[in-house]
């Protein structure tokens, strides 16, 4: 624990010289900033030795909790070795080893990877993929990419061209290239009918295959967040949906580019949102969970068809220019090698599926509150969305901050969350237990009470 002067220090460093991502920084810096210094479990703890539930898992990241044993030995051993060397003309052991085990546990035909180090990355790396391979399979005119309204896959140019929230991406249209956005599938609930579900997916099939038709001959890839759209507000798609994209790509002779940054890993249930629908993709773009939120890591993986295309003479200029130099980083391989071997070891997909179902049941008290328009989950990731008035779809105003406002009242409690506008996101780790699980809904529950009953 701090003391108060070296408290007061920090804090001020904070504010003189830290920019932070996604924050208006005129709040921040007349607020007091919470200091996280260390880790237990699922718990985060600052500087002053208040401990906070993880309800956000570091931003989607965290897995096993943190400091975890197992990890920090997996990392403690690879940095007795060597922290990094490149891989541009060269290899490592654990990029070799995890390249093998991500290939193996994949959906099938996805047999090479290629590394890189966050979510908005590995969908460059995609959509580069796939422009320079149809221009070696010489259809040159396959140049764009259908993508959907609330779609969010990272904040590089080529990710935000791809992604559909206004509030990130319209600042930068003068920088984005031209694609192809159409309207994403409505949400799905619980208080839905299964026969309005399917018809709901029978409808935006019907909106992508005319836009195929439409660009005939002209589309490069289909890119998607399978089953759930994070970042644009956590929204479900409906079953069948995925599938019949896949099935639609394949007809029309595309590719279909899956963005699984934040679905992967367990996320959903299933080792890969893909798995749901048992559908095999082209590309497959994974990152966050990978080393169980302890370094950046990310991977693109892709077909012995997509990867073929590449090879040619050195004069043929067929070689994939791109990469950085911290692509494979033996450290960053080494903790995602231990982190699928903690799932396997403890069976982890099979073991969620209580806490996905205690989530499920638990999360319908949330309708008692009058203010609670819709809750959209899949998995262990849960998206609460609050509104001025729910029989209307009256929301709330945007300067009122009310999301934000829940966020601080769940963090007076011990609870950190995060809001997407007015939906709050609850996505833990997935070792969390029941107990910690029914602490992290408590909160949330009073807190948004409170901060609505005040609007």
């Amino acid at each position: 624990m701090q003391n108060l002067r070296d408290r007061e220090k920090l804090a001020d460093w904070d504010k003189s010289y830290l920019w932070h991502p996604f924050t208006q920084m005129q709040d921040w810096l007349t607020e007091d900033p919470v200091i996280i210094e260390r880790g237990e479990g699922v718990y985060l703890i600052d500087i002053d030795g208040n401990r906070y539930l993880d309800g956000i898992a570091s931003m989607w990241t965290n897995i096993h909790g943190h400091n975890h044993p197992k990890l920090n030995t997996a990392l403690k051993t690879q940095l007795e070795k060597i922290a990094h060397s490149t891989l541009l003309g060269y290899s490592n052991i654990p990029a070799i080893e995890l390249a093998k085990k991500l290939v193996e546990i994949s959906p099938s035909g996805l047999n090479k990877v290629f590394f890189s180090d966050n979510g908005s990355t590995a969908v460059e790396v995609a959509l580069k993929i796939a422009i320079q391979y149809w221009q070696h399979k010489g259809q040159k005119e396959r140049t764009l990419f259908l993508h959907f309204d609330n779609a969010y896959h990272g904040d590089t140019v080529g990710a935000m061209s791809v992604g559909g929230v206004p509030a990130f991406h319209n600042t930068f249209k003068s920088l984005l290239f031209e694609t192809i956005r159409v309207s994403a599938p409505e949400t799905n609930s619980d208080k839905k009918k299964e026969d309005n579900s399917k018809l709901t997916t029978d409808l935006w099939l019907n909106s992508v295959e005319r836009t195929l038709f439409e660009n005939k001959g002209t589309v490069a890839g289909i890119i998607l967040e399978p089953l759930i759209q994070g970042a644009g507000g956590m929204l479900v798609s409906p079953k069948g949906f995925l599938k019949g994209v896949e099935e639609l790509a394949r007809q029309h002779g595309t590719l279909l580019i899956v963005d699984e940054v934040m679905t992967g890993f367990g996320r959903t249930g299933r080792m890969w949102a893909c798995e749901h629908e048992e559908v095999s993709p082209d590309i497959l773009c994974t990152a966050k969970g990978l080393t169980a939120g302890y370094l950046p890591l990310a991977a693109t993986l892709t077909t012995d068809d997509i990867f073929n295309a590449f090879l040619g003479e050195y004069r043929d200029l067929k070689t994939f220019f791109h990469g950085h130099t911290f692509t494979g980083n033996p450290l960053a391989c080494a903790v995602a090698l231990e982190n699928i071997a903690i799932f396997e070891r403890e069976n982890l997909i099979e073991k969620i599926q209580e806490t996905i179902q205690h989530l499920h049941d638990r999360l319908q008290k949330f309708y008692n509150l009058k203010h609670v328009g819709d809750i959209r989950s899949c998995g262990l990731a849960v998206g609460i969305e609050l509104m001025k008035n729910p029989k209307t779809c009256d929301l709330y105003p945007f300067e009122e901050k009310v999301g934000i406002r829940v966020c601080n009242a769940a963090l007076k409690r011990g609870v950190i969350l995060r809001p997407l506008v007015n939906t709050i996101v609850l996505m833990p780790p997935l070792q969390i237990t029941i107990s910690e699980l029914d602490s992290l809904l408590e909160i949330t529950y009073k807190a948004i009470a409170e901060v609505t009953e005040q609007c």
